[in-house]
């Protein structure tokens, strides 16, 4: 056991992190966070971390803001008790989606919180899939955004085999689905759709392969209310799918998501742990990113290259 290496796990996500802490062969650190009578957030270690390379796991979650507090508050604690690195393990990125200015007088959230988190004193970040590739550039201490499609292309493979045709949901995810068709061998078909108002939107056309008689395999990083995938899987069955499989990162699941999914002609939804889940239905499987989470501490505390973990295909493949 590296007495060096602590990890220490914030509210958000306490089950992964007990899973990492196994995977690493560590005990999961002591932490003290509970609230005061007006509602403030309190931090404090448990344990000595002076001179010791310490991760702190914390996801974006609800409540988002008193999450995104509580991890800025373990970062403060951490710097003043003389820990010797501090790498933020953020699995969902807060404010992800809010990258850009979409409209005038708007915030650019994503770059506020990229200031808070190198603010309070982190030295490092690891996330997994990114909303926009874009957030890496905010920063600028390392960040290592690990790709989530190692995990899901041998599930995607052992259910689709040579039937496979994987479909990207919209135009937004064509250049991730191009590469995972690349790395499955299969061929790729994009869905033309557009926004008719927040968090809605219509399908109207599928480009590319055939979908008729194939298994549809659709990816991307995040599942919201899942319109976007519902809308989706309702065009690919009117153009003869056989089966549909959706695989994505995060899953929000706000709002009638699951009811949406249970609907819908999609035969199963995968998700990984990066967010606690909070139902059973059938129709959802979880795959933990525990492991790979766990693989990418080790290299960064190890001084090892993370890019390593994600495939030499995907990393030869670029748009």
């Amino acid at each position: 056991m590296d007495e060096s290496l602590k990890l220490f796990c914030g509210s958000s996500n306490l089950p992964l992190g007990k899973k990492i802490a196994k995977e690493l062969n560590i005990p999961l650190g002591g932490i003290l966070i509970k609230k005061f009578a007006n509602d403030e957030t309190y931090v404090q270690f448990q344990e000595n971390i002076r001179g010791k390379d310490v991760f702190l796991l914390q996801t974006a979650v609800k409540p988002i803001n008193e999450n995104l507090i509580e991890l800025l508050m373990m970062i403060d604690a951490a710097k003043r008790a003389s820990a010797k690195r501090i790498t933020v393990v953020t699995p969902n990125y807060f404010y992800g989606r809010q990258d850009r200015k979409a409209a005038s007088r708007e915030p650019i959230s994503s770059k506020l919180v990229a200031d808070l988190l190198v603010t309070a004193g982190a030295n490092r970040l690891l996330t997994l899939d990114l909303h926009s590739d874009q957030t890496q550039g905010f920063f600028n201490i390392p960040f290592d955004n690990l790709p989530s499609t190692n995990i899901f292309i041998e599930k995607a493979i052992e259910l689709g085999g040579e039937n496979a045709v994987v479909v990207s949901p919209d135009a937004g995810s064509a250049k991730k689905s191009a590469k995972i068709s690349m790395e499955m061998g299969a061929e790729l078909a994009i869905i033309n759709k557009i926004r008719t108002k927040h968090n809605e939107s219509q399908a109207l056309n599928i480009i590319g392969a055939e979908v008729k008689g194939k298994d549809c395999m659709m990816f991307d990083d995040m599942i919201d209310t899942a319109g976007t995938l519902c809308t989706a899987a309702k065009l690919l069955k009117e153009n003869g799918a056989k089966k549909i499989y959706a695989f994505a990162t995060h899953g929000i699941l706000s709002k009638d998501a699951v009811k949406n999914i249970e609907s819908s002609g999609i035969d199963k939804v995968f998700l990984t742990d990066t967010l606690p889940l909070t139902t059973n239905s059938s129709k959802i499987e979880e795959i933990s990113v525990a492991k790979y989470l766990a693989d990418a501490i080790k290299n960064i505390h190890n001084e090892e290259s993370v890019s390593e973990l994600f495939g030499e295909k995907l990393k030869k493949v670029h748009f």
